[in-house]
């Protein structure tokens, strides 16, 4: 049997953080269990997350009206992109299964997490819009969110203040993560982790590091598939018409994102499908 490789993405800047320590059990536990284990710890490597000209090497295709995504495409396909993408990119290229640890900062990634994505996430690279979502690069992968809040869950539930936390990890496990191809697990998600005893807050690592220890067997999150849109432009990327029929009797919609007009599923975001 092959040896598993994963790559664990850290965006916090400091070691004394219980992220830190989530990502340490994370390399600790997926090595005893004979993972190859790769890690991009962004703010030690000081990981620039800014998009620019810089990014690319050699002449631009249009110097005079820069365009960011058709440029970064264009030089990765002719092997000029910025060295510390490339690095990035093979990481991801090697890794079966990606790991994303970080603190919610705004309801969303950490600036330099969101940065990575940008930088690394390049056209052609990790999407096209032939392939993309269950099409997409990255669909042997998987890909989990290992997340601490500063707000309980409660203040993420439907009732709380915050809102739902469905709606929250939509635009990070869909747009991004699903949209690349990735097969997105069941987010880990640690409530509230800066007001937690330190006796929770070491079952809470022990329960994560006994998660990872068969993360690869786990189903992974629904998503609704291409198959049900029509993919073209003349089209509008739109859902299938019989689709939108078969689902008018329906009580809830397809996903979060894909509501039509009605309640969102349960937890769609937060727990597989059984």
């Amino acid at each position: 049997m092959a040896v598993r490789r994963a790559l664990i993405i850290l965006a916090h800047s400091e070691r004394t953080s219980f992220n830190y320590a989530m990502k340490e059990g994370a390399v600790e536990t997926l090595k005893r269990k004979g993972w190859e284990v790769t890690e991009s710890d962004l703010y030690a490597m000081k990981f620039n997350p800014i998009i620019s000209k810089n990014d690319i090497k050699g002449k631009l295709k249009n110097p005079e009206n820069f365009q960011y995504p058709a440029e970064s495409v264009l030089a990765y396909k002719e092997g000029r992109l910025s060295p510390d993408i490339v690095a990035e990119q093979k990481k991801l290229e090697a890794a079966d299964l990606v790991i994303f640890q970080f603190p919610l900062q705004w309801f969303g990634v950490p600036a330099i997490l969101k940065g990575w994505f940008e930088r690394v996430l390049i056209g052609e690279f990790a999407y096209t819009y032939a392939a993309m979502y269950d099409k997409g690069p990255f669909r042997n992968k998987k890909a989990v969110l290992s997340i601490t809040t500063g707000g309980s869950g409660s203040m993420y539930s439907p009732e709380g203040v915050h809102g739902d936390m469905n709606i929250i990890l939509w635009p990070i496990q869909s747009g991004i993560l699903y949209f690349c191809g990735f097969q997105v697990l069941e987010p880990q998600l640690a409530y509230s982790i800066g007001h937690t005893p330190l006796d929770v807050r070491i079952q809470i690592l022990e329960g994560w590091k006994k998660r990872l220890e068969n993360i690869w067997d786990e189903t992974p999150l629904y998503f609704a598939p291409s198959s049900l849109f029509d993919l073209n432009f003349e089209a509008g990327f739109l859902m299938k018409k019989e689709v939108q029929d078969e689902q008018k009797p329906q009580k809830f919609g397809l996903s979060v994102g894909h509501h039509l007009g009605k309640s969102i599923p349960t937890d769609s975001q937060l727990k597989a499908r059984k």
